[in-house]
């Protein structure tokens, strides 16, 4: 029973890292797409702004 519970914690303790892992992973993501969207706007409003008469 020991051996058990020594091998459910441990594997619970390995979820637990590559979950903290996984969510700095998709904190890197979520901050590239949205610098990319803010650069898109502000572009996005510097041409319109360019091609107005």
């Amino acid at each position: 029973m020991n051996k058990q519970r020594l091998r459910w914690y441990s594997l619970l303790l390995l979820t637990a890292r590559i979950t903290n892992a996984s969510r700095g992973t998709s904190n890197a993501w979520h901050f590239y797409y949205a610098l990319v969207f803010v650069v898109m706007v502000l572009c996005g409003n510097l041409v319109v702004a360019l091609s107005a008469p």
